[in-house]
């Protein structure tokens, strides 16, 4: 009885299989993550313009076109019609894009380019059941053209004429270009960052912007740049030690970070940093033991310009130049540094100035001497955990 009862079951477990083979729908393939379709954008960025390109299906784009301008869609237009009723339907593709910077929309001009097909494409899963019914055409491109507002930083993208997801891509002048940004059908993409290399600003921009990042990197950020220049202020109670010191700071600074900039010179920030915070404690401490400007004075602030040059680069080469403005930039960060050191100098001559003039051992005794021996223990405590770093 076993064998028999055995081979019913097996017998009902073939018929069973046999029935699911032939209801069961085929398993539905495996879709990777953004397998969307044929929809996907570009857009490409030149001097004062973009181009956005949005590659789409010819017959299905206008459908939709047609949809939205409240319209029945054509069936079965012929391949050689497409390009025209989608040209006499710019308006509504115009009014169903739009492309903003920094939340403002501008105004754009639409073009329609076909793609020129290759060969006999395979009739698609809808057309093929009616007779004459056109073939697929390959993918074509709806093309936005407009301008670039000067000075613009921000850019978003809403492209209504698509239900699923789309990838869309940033192109710079150069050819950079961006990792893909998938983007919801019919909603505005995220904020795009056009000031990473995208979008190069007018000269007056870029040069007011690096003053002020030249500017706020001594004033209030960099501590160690304000000791530096208030360490070379407390030198004697006379103008000119003061500016010949500055200008040779100024001159060695600009010409190191320049030279950076340019990758001809370059040395580790774990070698730059503890050599700042050393030239810092020994301009305090030669304040302690004169009070005149030594010949060799001179010719060390000059070296410790080069330094300080090599970690105003170290900055600026995280922050980035924008391409063909390299010499604008450079030049308003080292306008930017100047004021900011001339701004320390100024505060500094208010705190102390009475006392400065006229009063020179009064002036040394209460103002040079605590205020270097500050600067020197905070220098040396500096160099010995950079260096440890």
């Amino acid at each position: 009885m076993a064998p028999i009862r055995k081979r019913v079951r097996w017998g009902i477990a073939a018929a069973i299989a046999a029935v699911l083979a032939v209801v069961a729908p085929p398993a539905a393939p495996t879709i990777a993550a953004h397998d969307l379709g044929v929809t996907h954008a570009i857009l490409t960025f030149t001097p004062g313009r973009y181009q956005l390109d949005v590659v789409v299906d010819p017959e299905s784009i206008l459908a939709k076109l047609e949809l939205y301008a409240d319209r029945t869609p054509t069936a079965n237009v012929p391949a050689a019609e497409i390009p025209g009723r989608i040209v006499a339907l710019g308006d509504v593709a115009l009014a169903r894009t739009r492309v903003a910077f920094d939340g403002v929309p501008s105004t754009a001009t639409f073009s329609y380019l076909p793609a020129a097909p290759k060969g006999p494409a395979p009739p698609s899963a809808a057309t093929a059941l009616v007779p004459g019914a056109p073939s697929l055409l390959p993918p074509a491109t709806l093309r936005f053209t407009g301008d670039v507002p000067a000075g613009a930083r921000t850019c978003t993208i809403t492209y209504g004429l698509v239900l699923g997801s789309y990838a869309l891509t940033l192109v710079a002048p150069d050819g950079k270009t961006s990792a893909p940004v998938w983007v919801a059908g019919a909603q505005e993409s995220p904020v795009l960052d056009l000031r990473a290399g995208f979008v190069t600003p007018p000269w007056w921009v870029t040069a007011g912007e690096y003053a002020g990042l030249g500017f706020t990197h001594i004033l209030p950020k960099g501590l160690d740049h304000i000791l530096f220049v208030i360490g070379l202020f407390l030198l004697g109670t006379k103008w000119r030690p003061l500016l010949l010191q500055v200008t040779l700071f100024t001159i060695a600074h600009s010409m190191t970070l320049g030279l950076s900039m340019l990758g001809i010179v370059s040395l580790p920030s774990s070698i730059v940093e503890p050599l700042i915070a050393l030239s810092i404690a020994y301009v305090a401490v030669e304040n302690l033991f004169t009070s005149e400007l030594s010949p060799w004075r001179g010719a060390l602030v000059f070296l410790f310009g080069l330094l300080h040059g090599l970690g105003f680069a170290g900055v600026l080469g995280e922050l980035g130049v924008p391409r063909g403005q390299f010499a604008v930039a450079l030049v308003s960060f080292n306008v930017g540094v100047e004021l900011g050191q001339l701004s320390v100098i100024s505060l500094a001559m208010l705190a102390v100035g009475w006392w400065r003039a006229g009063r020179s051992e009064v002036y040394r005794r209460w103002v040079v001497v605590p205020v270097s021996l500050a600067i020197a223990i905070v220098g040396l405590y500096w160099t010995v955990v950079r260096a440890m770093a």
